[in-house]
């Protein structure tokens, strides 16, 4: 029986760093666009949905998420948890991916390496991201949906119902927990210090440059050896990565 492997985005127009960034446009289309058009070249993903909120001000996200040919969700705007659990829960998945929208030049083929990697060693949990070693922007996680429903239940902490996957990973073996087994896909060298993501405008910039010189279907490496030839690595590198994760967990105390 074919597994199926199901990747959800989670987009939303409500930013406090950079508001609408994933509808901000480079060379005719947005943020959004590209990453979905990157994410379409996957060959190990089932089906991609755009998990959106449902404010009215998200609608147009949605929106554009079916004309572009992807399904859509909404949901929860603080709860991003149920907002993942419930725009999958009757999809008959057996695994989930789970990718951030404002990461535009997302590598399909990193995507596809970071499945075939947690799928064949039948982990819970996989990613890139435990050890962060790739550039922030290229941050790919894969987990079976039966750690999703797991954690959609029994989380409770603010900062675990907002980032999805915190309960999933604290409480993995590889954390030190019980609950669930984890891995992580590492990188040959540490490119911790390049960020891809757009959170302020110096990182839409940066990808304005990438974009205008190398275009939106190069490899993730590719894209980190322009950065680096150019020195372009210091337009942004005084952002602080996981920001929004750490301003939660504030909240937890």
């Amino acid at each position: 029986m074919e597994i199926k492997t199901v990747l959800i985005t989670q987009a939303r127009t409500g930013s406090t760093r950079l508001p609408g960034k994933v509808l901000k446009e480079i060379g005719g289309k947005s943020l959004l666009q590209i990453h979905l058009e990157r994410l379409k070249e996957c060959s190990k993903v089932s089906e991609i949905i755009v998990a959106t909120t449902s404010n009215n001000e998200d609608s147009i996200i949605y929106e554009k998420a079916i004309a572009w040919g992807v399904s859509a969700s909404k949901g929860s705007e603080s709860d991003v948890l149920d907002r993942f659990y419930q725009a999958v829960k009757d999809e008959k998945a057996d695994w989930i991916v789970r990718v951030t929208s404002d990461c535009p030049l997302i590598d399909p083929n990193l995507v596809d390496e970071v499945i075939s990697f947690v799928q064949e060693n039948d982990k819970d949990y996989g990613s890139n991201v435990l050890i962060e070693n790739f550039p922030d922007g290229q941050d790919i996680e894969v987990f079976k949906f039966s750690a999703l429903k797991k954690a959609w239940k029994e989380a409770k902490l603010l900062s675990d119902r907002e980032h999805v996957t915190t309960y999933i990973r604290n409480n993995s073996d590889y954390k030190g927990g019980s609950l669930f087994s984890a891995i992580n896909y590492q990188c040959y060298t540490d490119f911790s210090n390049i960020r891809m993501t757009v959170d302020e405008k110096s990182d839409f910039d940066l990808i304005e440059i990438i974009v205008s010189k190398l275009g939106t279907s190069k490899s993730w490496i590719e894209y980190v050896n322009f950065i680096i030839e150019n020195d372009l690595i210091k337009m942004n590198d005084q952002i602080i990565r996981n920001e929004g994760l750490l301003k939660s967990l504030k909240k937890d105390i």
